[in-house]
Protein backbone atom coordinates (compact mmCIF):
# COMPACT_ATOMS: atom_id res chain seq x y z
CA UNK A 1 0.00 0.00 0.00
CA UNK A 2 1.41 3.73 -0.79
CA UNK A 3 1.63 6.20 1.31
CA UNK A 4 -1.50 8.66 1.14
CA UNK A 5 -0.89 11.08 -1.79
CA UNK A 6 -2.65 13.38 0.63
CA UNK A 7 -0.76 14.09 3.44
CA UNK A 8 2.95 12.37 1.04
CA UNK A 9 3.40 13.93 -1.94
CA UNK A 10 5.42 10.88 -4.04
CA UNK A 11 8.65 11.75 -5.99
CA UNK A 12 8.58 8.80 -8.17
CA UNK A 13 8.51 6.42 -10.22
CA UNK A 14 12.79 6.38 -9.35
CA UNK A 15 14.78 4.18 -11.36
CA UNK A 16 16.71 1.96 -9.13
CA UNK A 17 20.35 3.53 -10.10
CA UNK A 18 18.96 6.06 -8.45
CA UNK A 19 17.80 4.76 -5.38
CA UNK A 20 21.13 3.08 -4.54
CA UNK A 21 22.79 5.93 -5.49
CA UNK A 22 21.41 7.17 -2.17
CA UNK A 23 21.51 4.25 0.39
CA UNK A 24 25.19 5.54 1.31
CA UNK A 25 26.77 1.80 0.99
CA UNK A 26 27.29 -0.40 -1.76
CA UNK A 27 24.68 -2.73 -3.46
CA UNK A 28 25.91 -4.93 -5.91
CA UNK A 29 23.27 -5.77 -8.81
CA UNK A 30 23.46 -6.35 -12.26
CA UNK A 31 23.80 -3.98 -14.84
CA UNK A 32 20.22 -4.91 -16.36
CA UNK A 33 18.73 -4.14 -13.14
CA UNK A 34 20.19 -0.88 -12.78
CA UNK A 35 16.70 0.07 -14.98
CA UNK A 36 14.16 -1.27 -13.09
CA UNK A 37 11.90 0.91 -12.12
CA UNK A 38 9.93 0.85 -8.70
CA UNK A 39 6.76 3.40 -8.34
CA UNK A 40 7.16 3.39 -4.39
CA UNK A 41 8.08 2.16 -0.68
CA UNK A 42 5.85 -0.21 1.94
CA UNK A 43 5.87 -2.52 4.30
CA UNK A 44 6.79 -6.47 3.29
CA UNK A 45 2.86 -7.59 3.95
CA UNK A 46 1.49 -4.40 1.93
CA UNK A 47 3.92 -4.06 -0.57
CA UNK A 48 2.80 -4.98 -4.15
CA UNK A 49 4.76 -5.39 -7.53
CA UNK A 50 6.69 -2.04 -8.39
CA UNK A 51 7.33 -1.36 -4.55
CA UNK A 52 10.33 -1.61 -2.69
CA UNK A 53 10.00 -2.92 0.77
CA UNK A 54 12.75 -3.75 3.29
CA UNK A 55 13.17 -7.25 6.40
CA UNK A 56 14.90 -5.95 9.30
CA UNK A 57 15.84 -9.02 11.41
CA UNK A 58 14.85 -13.24 11.50
CA UNK A 59 11.19 -11.93 12.90
CA UNK A 60 10.20 -10.94 9.18
CA UNK A 61 11.46 -13.67 7.77
CA UNK A 62 7.91 -15.10 7.27
CA UNK A 63 6.71 -11.74 5.83
CA UNK A 64 9.83 -11.96 3.61
CA UNK A 65 8.77 -15.01 1.93
CA UNK A 66 5.11 -13.87 1.86
CA UNK A 67 6.08 -10.26 0.20
CA UNK A 68 4.78 -9.61 -3.21
CA UNK A 69 6.69 -6.47 -3.27
CA UNK A 70 9.51 -5.87 -6.59
CA UNK A 71 12.78 -5.24 -4.46
CA UNK A 72 13.58 -5.61 -0.72
CA UNK A 73 16.52 -4.65 0.84
CA UNK A 74 17.96 -7.37 3.10
CA UNK A 75 20.96 -8.80 4.78
CA UNK A 76 23.06 -12.08 2.87
CA UNK A 77 21.73 -14.08 5.29
CA UNK A 78 18.04 -13.43 4.55
CA UNK A 79 18.93 -13.65 0.36
CA UNK A 80 17.86 -16.96 0.59
CA UNK A 81 14.05 -16.28 1.62
CA UNK A 82 13.60 -13.43 -0.71
CA UNK A 83 10.48 -14.98 -3.27
CA UNK A 84 11.05 -15.07 -6.65
CA UNK A 85 10.20 -12.41 -9.13
CA UNK A 86 11.42 -10.53 -6.18
CA UNK A 87 14.86 -8.78 -6.92
CA UNK A 88 17.28 -9.15 -3.46
CA UNK A 89 18.96 -5.91 -2.54
CA UNK A 90 21.64 -7.20 -0.09
CA UNK A 91 22.72 -4.43 2.42
CA UNK A 92 24.67 -4.38 5.48
CA UNK A 93 22.00 -2.04 7.20
CA UNK A 94 18.25 -2.80 5.61
CA UNK A 95 16.45 -0.48 7.52
CA UNK A 96 19.12 2.88 7.42
CA UNK A 97 18.82 2.33 3.92
CA UNK A 98 15.09 1.63 3.40
CA UNK A 99 15.16 5.47 5.46
CA UNK A 100 16.96 6.62 2.89
CA UNK A 101 15.34 5.43 -0.03
CA UNK A 102 11.50 6.45 1.54
CA UNK A 103 12.91 9.95 1.48
CA UNK A 104 14.02 10.04 -2.44
CA UNK A 105 10.43 8.96 -2.96
CA UNK A 106 8.73 11.16 -0.03
CA UNK A 107 10.70 14.31 0.39
CA UNK A 108 9.63 16.62 3.46
CA UNK A 109 7.32 19.03 2.37
CA UNK A 110 9.03 22.65 2.28
CA UNK A 111 6.26 25.35 2.04
CA UNK A 112 7.44 28.82 0.26
CA UNK A 113 9.64 31.59 1.28
CA UNK A 114 7.98 33.93 2.68
CA UNK A 115 6.10 35.69 5.68
CA UNK A 116 2.68 35.32 5.94
CA UNK A 117 0.61 38.68 6.82
CA UNK A 118 -0.27 37.59 10.34
CA UNK A 119 2.99 37.02 11.33
CA UNK A 120 4.68 38.88 13.97
CA UNK A 121 8.46 40.12 13.32
CA UNK A 122 9.58 42.21 16.22
CA UNK A 123 12.17 45.22 15.77
CA UNK A 124 15.62 44.51 14.58
CA UNK A 125 14.58 40.45 14.06
CA UNK A 126 16.70 38.76 11.05
CA UNK A 127 15.08 36.35 8.68
CA UNK A 128 17.03 34.42 6.45
CA UNK A 129 16.70 33.98 2.84
CA UNK A 130 14.72 30.94 2.22
CA UNK A 131 12.98 30.92 5.24
CA UNK A 132 9.10 30.58 5.69
CA UNK A 133 7.21 32.44 8.72
CA UNK A 134 3.26 30.67 9.21
CA UNK A 135 0.26 31.98 9.66
CA UNK A 136 0.07 33.98 13.30
CA UNK A 137 3.63 32.64 13.97
CA UNK A 138 6.01 35.66 16.42
CA UNK A 139 9.57 35.99 15.84
CA UNK A 140 11.23 38.32 18.80
CA UNK A 141 12.78 41.55 18.48
CA UNK A 142 16.77 40.68 18.11
CA UNK A 143 15.60 37.19 16.75
CA UNK A 144 18.13 35.67 13.92
CA UNK A 145 16.65 33.08 11.82
CA UNK A 146 18.56 31.07 9.29
CA UNK A 147 18.75 30.35 6.04
CA UNK A 148 16.12 28.14 4.65
CA UNK A 149 14.36 27.55 7.96
CA UNK A 150 10.22 26.83 8.52
CA UNK A 151 8.18 28.74 11.55
CA UNK A 152 5.24 27.24 11.67
CA UNK A 153 1.88 28.27 12.37
CA UNK A 154 1.18 29.79 16.16
CA UNK A 155 4.77 29.35 16.39
CA UNK A 156 7.13 31.57 18.93
CA UNK A 157 10.93 32.61 18.23
CA UNK A 158 12.06 34.53 21.85
CA UNK A 159 13.50 38.14 21.53
CA UNK A 160 17.03 37.15 20.90
CA UNK A 161 17.11 33.72 19.87
CA UNK A 162 19.51 32.12 16.71
CA UNK A 163 18.36 29.71 14.63
CA UNK A 164 20.82 28.05 12.42
CA UNK A 165 20.62 27.02 8.64
CA UNK A 166 17.43 24.71 8.14
CA UNK A 167 15.41 24.62 11.43
CA UNK A 168 12.40 23.98 11.73
CA UNK A 169 9.59 25.05 14.15
CA UNK A 170 6.41 22.73 13.68
CA UNK A 171 2.76 24.40 14.98
CA UNK A 172 2.55 25.91 18.77
CA UNK A 173 6.36 25.11 19.80
CA UNK A 174 7.94 28.17 21.29
CA UNK A 175 11.42 28.75 22.41
CA UNK A 176 13.40 31.40 23.80
CA UNK A 177 16.49 32.18 25.46
CA UNK A 178 18.42 29.67 23.34
CA UNK A 179 21.35 29.80 20.66
CA UNK A 180 20.42 26.46 17.99
CA UNK A 181 22.65 25.47 15.76
CA UNK A 182 21.63 24.09 11.94
CA UNK A 183 18.96 21.71 11.65
CA UNK A 184 17.51 22.06 14.93
CA UNK A 185 13.35 20.51 14.84
CA UNK A 186 10.82 21.08 17.57
CA UNK A 187 7.67 19.23 17.20
CA UNK A 188 4.45 20.55 17.63
CA UNK A 189 3.92 22.12 21.35
CA UNK A 190 7.47 21.63 22.15
CA UNK A 191 8.74 24.22 24.93
CA UNK A 192 12.40 25.34 25.08
CA UNK A 193 14.25 27.76 27.22
CA UNK A 194 11.28 28.53 29.97
CA UNK A 195 12.41 28.93 33.45
CA UNK A 196 13.77 25.91 35.20
CA UNK A 197 11.71 24.76 38.78
CA UNK A 198 14.53 26.47 40.58
CA UNK A 199 12.95 28.15 44.23
CA UNK A 200 14.29 28.74 47.96
CA UNK A 201 12.17 28.48 51.04
CA UNK A 202 11.46 30.79 53.44
CA UNK A 203 11.30 30.35 56.86
CA UNK A 204 7.67 31.30 56.74
CA UNK A 205 7.32 28.16 53.91
CA UNK A 206 6.67 30.57 50.75
CA UNK A 207 8.92 30.09 48.11
CA UNK A 208 11.34 32.32 46.16
CA UNK A 209 12.26 31.75 42.90
CA UNK A 210 15.87 31.49 41.97
CA UNK A 211 16.36 33.95 39.14
CA UNK A 212 17.51 31.09 36.22
CA UNK A 213 20.14 33.22 34.14
CA UNK A 214 21.23 30.24 31.51
CA UNK A 215 20.73 29.34 28.20
CA UNK A 216 19.57 26.26 25.89
CA UNK A 217 22.35 25.43 23.66
CA UNK A 218 20.70 23.04 20.66
CA UNK A 219 23.93 22.08 18.57
CA UNK A 220 23.44 20.65 15.22
CA UNK A 221 20.63 18.26 14.17
CA UNK A 222 18.79 17.76 18.07
CA UNK A 223 14.79 17.12 17.46
CA UNK A 224 12.60 17.84 20.37
CA UNK A 225 9.37 15.96 19.96
CA UNK A 226 5.68 17.16 20.62
CA UNK A 227 5.00 18.72 23.81
CA UNK A 228 8.59 18.12 25.01
CA UNK A 229 10.08 20.47 27.63
CA UNK A 230 13.83 21.47 27.70
CA UNK A 231 14.32 24.37 30.58
CA UNK A 232 16.68 27.01 30.38
CA UNK A 233 19.91 26.75 33.00
CA UNK A 234 19.88 28.45 36.14
CA UNK A 235 23.39 29.93 35.91
CA UNK A 236 25.48 27.46 33.79
CA UNK A 237 23.33 26.76 29.97
CA UNK A 238 21.70 23.26 29.35
CA UNK A 239 23.16 21.75 26.66
CA UNK A 240 21.98 19.15 24.15
CA UNK A 241 24.70 17.64 21.67
CA UNK A 242 24.84 17.21 18.44
CA UNK A 243 22.08 14.82 17.03
CA UNK A 244 20.17 14.18 20.29
CA UNK A 245 16.60 12.74 20.15
CA UNK A 246 13.85 13.78 22.40
CA UNK A 247 10.94 11.81 22.21
CA UNK A 248 7.06 13.61 22.59
CA UNK A 249 6.60 14.36 26.49
CA UNK A 250 10.14 13.74 27.67
CA UNK A 251 11.34 16.48 30.36
CA UNK A 252 14.82 18.15 30.69
CA UNK A 253 15.56 20.39 33.75
CA UNK A 254 17.90 23.39 34.13
CA UNK A 255 21.57 22.99 33.93
CA UNK A 256 21.73 19.11 32.18
CA UNK A 257 24.17 18.85 29.81
CA UNK A 258 24.23 15.88 27.07
CA UNK A 259 26.79 14.81 24.96
CA UNK A 260 25.72 13.47 20.85
CA UNK A 261 24.17 11.34 20.03
CA UNK A 262 21.72 10.60 23.26
CA UNK A 263 17.92 9.41 22.88
CA UNK A 264 15.62 10.24 25.61
CA UNK A 265 12.42 7.98 24.70
CA UNK A 266 8.80 9.32 25.79
CA UNK A 267 7.96 10.37 29.55
CA UNK A 268 11.57 10.18 30.37
CA UNK A 269 12.77 12.79 32.86
CA UNK A 270 16.66 14.34 33.98
CA UNK A 271 16.97 16.54 36.82
CA UNK A 272 18.72 19.64 37.25
CA UNK A 273 22.35 19.77 36.43
CA UNK A 274 23.01 16.00 35.33
CA UNK A 275 26.22 14.92 32.86
CA UNK A 276 25.00 12.44 29.87
CA UNK A 277 27.88 11.79 28.25
CA UNK A 278 27.80 10.37 24.21
CA UNK A 279 25.06 7.99 23.08
CA UNK A 280 23.03 7.64 25.77
CA UNK A 281 19.83 6.08 25.87
CA UNK A 282 16.85 6.77 27.93
CA UNK A 283 13.98 3.86 27.75
CA UNK A 284 10.39 5.39 28.27
CA UNK A 285 9.93 6.48 31.77
CA UNK A 286 13.03 6.52 33.03
CA UNK A 287 13.79 8.88 35.58
CA UNK A 288 17.34 10.25 36.50
CA UNK A 289 17.85 12.49 39.58
CA UNK A 290 19.70 15.94 39.56
CA UNK A 291 23.74 16.62 39.80
CA UNK A 292 24.91 12.86 38.74
CA UNK A 293 26.60 11.64 35.99
CA UNK A 294 26.05 8.95 33.25
CA UNK A 295 28.80 8.06 31.44
CA UNK A 296 29.52 7.44 27.36
CA UNK A 297 26.74 4.66 25.86
CA UNK A 298 24.64 3.77 29.05
CA UNK A 299 21.39 2.54 28.66
CA UNK A 300 18.27 3.28 31.15
CA UNK A 301 15.83 0.55 30.98
CA UNK A 302 12.08 1.76 30.89
CA UNK A 303 10.84 2.56 34.16
CA UNK A 304 14.18 2.70 35.82
CA UNK A 305 14.59 5.51 38.67
CA UNK A 306 18.87 6.18 38.67
CA UNK A 307 19.80 7.78 41.84
CA UNK A 308 23.54 7.07 41.26
CA UNK A 309 26.65 7.55 38.74
CA UNK A 310 26.59 5.23 36.10
CA UNK A 311 29.38 4.53 34.53
CA UNK A 312 29.99 4.30 30.80
CA UNK A 313 28.69 1.57 29.25
CA UNK A 314 26.35 -0.21 31.95
CA UNK A 315 22.74 -1.47 31.50
CA UNK A 316 20.80 -0.20 34.08
CA UNK A 317 17.43 -1.74 35.06
CA UNK A 318 14.55 -1.46 38.19
CA UNK A 319 13.80 1.16 40.79
CA UNK A 320 16.15 2.28 42.35
CA UNK A 321 18.44 1.47 39.20
CA UNK A 322 20.56 -1.49 39.47
CA UNK A 323 23.03 -3.14 36.63
CA UNK A 324 20.68 -5.21 34.31
CA UNK A 325 21.84 -8.41 35.34
CA UNK A 326 21.70 -8.16 39.15
CA UNK A 327 17.86 -6.83 38.18
CA UNK A 328 16.90 -9.91 36.62
CA UNK A 329 18.56 -11.58 39.14
CA UNK A 330 16.85 -10.41 42.14
CA UNK A 331 13.30 -10.71 39.83
CA UNK A 332 14.04 -14.10 39.52
CA UNK A 333 14.70 -14.51 43.36
CA UNK A 334 11.05 -12.38 44.27
CA UNK A 335 9.64 -14.45 41.34
CA UNK A 336 10.60 -17.79 43.76
CA UNK A 337 9.99 -16.58 46.80
CA UNK A 338 6.20 -15.61 45.91
CA UNK A 339 5.89 -18.87 44.48
CA UNK A 340 7.55 -20.43 47.36
CA UNK A 341 4.53 -18.36 49.74
CA UNK A 342 2.07 -19.22 47.72
CA UNK A 343 2.88 -23.37 47.95
CA UNK A 344 3.15 -23.35 51.62
CA UNK A 345 0.28 -21.20 51.96
CA UNK A 346 -1.36 -24.12 50.38
CA UNK A 347 0.37 -26.93 52.44
CA UNK A 348 -0.60 -24.76 55.49
CA UNK A 349 -4.50 -25.21 54.26
CA UNK A 350 -4.21 -28.52 53.87
CA UNK A 351 -2.96 -29.12 57.69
Amino acid sequence: MAADPRFFPQAGPQRLETILATLGEPCDVTVAALDLVLTGVAPLAEAERGQLSYCDGARNLAALRRTAAGAVLVQEAQRGAVPEGCLALVVRHPALAFSRAAALFHPPPRPPAGIHPTAVIGAGAEIGAGTHVGPYAVIGEGARIGPACVIGPHAVVGEGVVLGEGCRLHAHSSISHAICGRGVVLHPGARVGQEGFGFVPTPEGRFVTMPQLGLVRLEDGVEIGANACVDRGSHADTVLGAGTRLDNLVQVGHNVRMGPGCVLVSQSGVSGSTTLGRYVTLAGQAGLTGHLTIGDGARIGAQAGVMRDVPAGADMLGSPAMPAKEAMRAMTMMRRLAAQNRAAAKDGEKE
